[in-house]
């Protein structure tokens, strides 16, 4: 079978519609039930629910053959993995946001609240820059001071106008990819790369 790594949540709904949309598909899936694992016997296809954050830990480690992750969540975590196709669904950005009234004079050192410290560090390169890692709510650290900047994903940018935000500067456009084990991708090469056709994307790899 391919194993596929499939993020719990909205994403990895949309990308299993996409699975079923080329006639595959896993009933239990969409029971709602607390299985971690469903399979497609007939197309030989097993998927695990796994948290986003995690899918590409489980794809480097071999656990699984392919996964399905965000372009942040790709960088951020920083593995050795074959990036193989950009769905071109999850589209969002990567930016620099800070309160309406805030300008950065580049005089001093940034203090720059983010889930994302990997990226932040590598946008600003030699700049004196001071991480605060946060889980959630980023908006709140530049309202109360906390932090002068915030990087962070803006997809509509609702929030950020609702709270008096704005963005700075876009890092980098983001979206959903396939990425495949090093270890594991040779083995099952010709499949898994039968399957990515079907699913239709950019192909990267």
């Amino acid at each position: 079978m391919i194993e596929i790594a499939l993020p719990k949540g909205r994403l990895g709904d949309n990308v299993y519609a996409m699975f079923k949309k080329i006639g595959i598909n896993a009933t239990d899936i969409e029971a709602k039930t607390r299985k971690l694992f469903f399979e497609d016997e007939k197309n030989e296809i097993r998927f695990y629910l796994i948290k986003p954050s995690d899918v590409a830990i489980y794809v480097e480690r071999g656990a699984v053959d392919i996964g399905i992750v965000g372009k942040d969540s790709l960088i951020e975590s920083g593995v050795d993995v074959y990036e193989l196709l950009d769905l071109n669904i999850g589209k969002c950005n990567m930016c620099v946001c800070s309160p309406n009234s805030f300008e950065d004079t580049g005089n001093s050192t940034l203090k720059v609240a983010t889930k994302y410290p990997y990226i932040a560090k590598d946008y600003y390169g030699e700049r004196e820059i001071d991480i605060i890692k946060l889980n959630g709510s980023i908006e709140l650290a530049p309202l109360i001071g906390m932090s002068d900047v915030i990087v962070d994903i803006v997809e509509t940018g609702s929030t950020l106008r609702e709270n008096n935000l704005k963005v700075d500067t876009i890092i980098m456009e983001l979206s959903a990819r396939v990425i495949a084990s090093k270890s594991r991708y040779n083995f099952q090469k010709d499949k898994i790369d039968k399957l990515l056709l079907e699913l239709g994307g950019n192909k990267i790899l």
